[in-house]
C-alpha cells in the first residue's frame, strides 16, 4: 500500500521542524564570538554506503561545524544518496571531538542523532517496489584526517548509520544499519 502524499509532507514538516529547532538552539545556545574570530568550518566528502536496501550505493555529504573550542565542534551533517532505485537522505545533529596528534594528522571521533528518509523504486511490472519510510538516525563514526595547511584538511571518514527503515510489505527485511565510507575535506578556523 502506497502511504498518502499527505502522510509523507507531514513527516517531512515535522522533520524541518525539528531540524529547524536544532539548528535555532545551536545559534542561540552558542557563546557569541568576536567578530575577529571565526569559528566556523565546513567540509564535503564523496563515497559509498553499504548495506542499504539497495546494496551498495554512491553517497554525497556535507556537514557544518561550530568550534566551541579548538577541540570540539557541533553542527549539522547531511548524507545523500542520489543515484539509481534508491533515494536516500539524512540529517543530523552531529558533535565532534579533534583529537589534533603529531604530523598534521587529527582523529575526529563523531556522534549524533537525526531523521533519515529512504525511497525505493525499483523494477516495473507485478514486481515493482515503490516504498518509502523515514526514521530517526544515529551516525557513530570516526575521520582521519591530514592537515593540508592551517585551515584546510583532506579527511577519510567512516560512518556506522543506525536507523530503522521499513520498506514492507515489498521487501521483508528491514534495513537496521548501514557503513559509509567516505573521503573529502574539511576547512576549520
Amino acid at each position: 500500500m502506497i502511504r498518502p502524499f499527505a502522510t509523507t509532507l507531514s513527516r517531512w514538516t515535522c522533520a524541518a521542524g525539528l531540524l529547524a529547532l536544532l539548528a535555532s538552539g545551536i545559534v542561540v545556545g552558542a557563546p557569541h564570538a568576536h567578530a575577529d574570530e571565526n569559528r566556523w568550518g565546513f567540509g564535503s566528502d564523496l563515497g559509498l554506503t553499504s548495506g542499504t536496501v539497495n546494496g551498495t550505493v554512491f553517497t554525497l555529504a556535507f556537514n557544518g561545524d561550530y568550534y566551541l573550542d579548538r577541540s570540539f565542534s557541533i553542527g549539522p551533517m547531511m548524507q545523500l544518496s542520489p543515484m539509481g532505485d534508491l533515494f536516500q537522505i539524512s540529517f543530523a545533529g552531529v558533535g565532534r571531538y579533534h583529537f589534533r596528534l603529531n604530523n598534521g594528522i587529527n582523529l575526529v571521533p563523531l556522534m549524533g542523532i537525526g531523521l533519515i528518509h529512504a525511497n525505493l523504486d525499483r523494477g516495473t511490472g507485478p514486481g515493482h517496489v515503490d516504498r518509502s519510510d523515514t526514521s530517526w538516525y544515529i551516525p557513530i563514526g570516526v575521520s582521519l584526517e591530514y592537515q593540508a595547511s592551517h585551515n584546510l584538511a583532506l579527511s577519510s571518514t567512516l560512518i556506522v548509520n543506525l536507523h530503522d527503515i521499513d520498506l514492507s510489505p515489498s521487501l521483508s527485511e528491514k534495513d537496521h544499519t548501514s557503513v559509509a565510507l567516505l573521503f573529502g575535506f574539511r576547512f576549520g578556523p
